[in-house]
């Protein structure tokens, strides 16, 4: 089943090979206007990923919900990764490599799959490649490899940090014919050990960023007749889900850990908030087939499957909107005082209404993965 949307033309900003000309912007939207003629005409891959943070200001100033920035940055970062693909491939030609043997199709993974960036995000991506004979692997595989490398280099030095856990094109992990990221899925989803369920879980958020996207949508096929089948797959995904706590204490009061923080009034909404959020909510999509990627998608689906109830999942969209615009507002400025973009937020700087809606949705969401461990 899928929900049927009318296209935002907000979701059209970066769906071409150029920037939008300022010029063609109305007053009305004068803080987007003013922001792409600060960047220019033609900006490189890392004056325009730098520029990101300035985006993201520009569209608050507009008064867009949090959750509307958050899908135009992640449609910033398909362009950056679009440019960053096709950069390589004219360099490969230019070099004799000529064009790509057969069919493809690059895939981004997690937030950038939901739609869900905010700022500073590192890389996570994969391929899948056409089937072809295994005498052809050489030639084939060489090729991809090649532009893997070469397009994840190009990102990395435009600003988005390779993988540190290798969830990359560039590694034969993540750069499979489709026949075989079915042979993968089928053994990752067999039984109830903890590293496949850990593997398969990067890659359940997956969507097509470049090249022939009907092999994105075959591998989608292939996870939504699997997942029915994987129950014992599905309790250990459900137990992992203990990993990612909330960040409240038994008492039910704001408390996250300390471990990595800028201070101790600093609470890692990003780890003990959000990713806790998606978690719960994918588990739950997954054992009831739903095919949307979308957070907020699979969660009014979830009320169509009857997994959850209509307020149920209002009350979960609204905290997830919520827990984006704090914080993207705490992420702009810590760019703006040099610290950078992470997933900290300054309790100090909330007021007490702010506090108690941040309680509440999180007790929201340590109730959602209570029923999402049920099934």
């Amino acid at each position: 089943m899928r929900l049927l949307h009318r296209a935002s033309s907000w979701r059209s900003l970066f769906a071409h090979e150029e920037h939008p000309d300022p010029a063609r912007l109305p007053p009305l939207l004068a803080p987007l206007r003013d922001a792409l003629a600060e960047l220019g005409p033609a900006p490189t891959l890392p004056e325009a990923h730098a520029w990101q943070p300035r985006l993201a200001e520009a569209l608050m100033r507009l008064d867009l919900p949090a959750w509307r920035i958050s899908q135009l940055i992640s449609d910033h970062n398909d362009w950056l990764y679009r440019r960053a693909i096709q950069l390589a491939l004219s360099e490969m030609e230019g070099q004799g490599w000529g064009t790509p043997p057969v069919p493809y199709c690059v895939i981004v993974m997690g937030s950038g799959a939901r739609q869900e960036s905010l700022l500073g995000p590192d890389q996570d991506n994969g391929m899948i490649i056409a089937d072809y004979p295994d005498s052809r692997h050489t030639e084939v595989d060489g090729y991809f490899q090649v532009l893997g490398e070469r397009f994840t280099d190009r990102l990395d030095q435009a600003g988005i940090p390779l993988c540190s856990g290798h969830v990359m094109a560039r590694w034969p992990m993540w750069r499979k014919r489709l026949s075989e990221w079915s042979e993968q899925l089928a053994i990752w989803t067999a039984g109830r050990r903890v590293k496949r369920v850990q593997q398969a879980n990067i890659l359940l958020d997956f969507r097509a960023v470049h090249g022939e996207g009907t092999l994105a949508e075959a591998l989608a096929d292939r996870v939504a007749r699997l997942m029915p089948q994987a129950g014992l797959f599905l309790d250990e995904m459900g137990a992992l889900l203990d990993e990612l706590p909330v960040a409240l204490d038994r008492f039910g009061r704001l408390s996250g850990s300390l471990d990595g923080a800028p201070h101790e009034r600093a609470i890692n909404l990003k780890q003990q908030a959000v990713l806790p959020l998606v978690a719960a909510v994918r588990l739950l999509s997954l054992r009831h087939g739903v095919r949307e990627v979308d957070t907020r998608e699979r969660l009014a689906v979830l009320v169509l499957k009857e997994a959850l109830s209509a307020e149920t999942s209002r009350a979960l969209t609204a905290a997830l909107e919520r827990l984006q615009g704090l914080l993207l507002e705490e992420q702009c400025r810590g760019v703006r005082s040099g610290r950078g973009a992470d997933g900290w937020v300054d309790l100090s700087r909330l007021g007490e209404d702010q506090r108690l809606l941040l309680r509440h949705d999180l007790q929201q969401i340590r109730a959602l993965k209570r029923r999402a461990r049920r099934g």
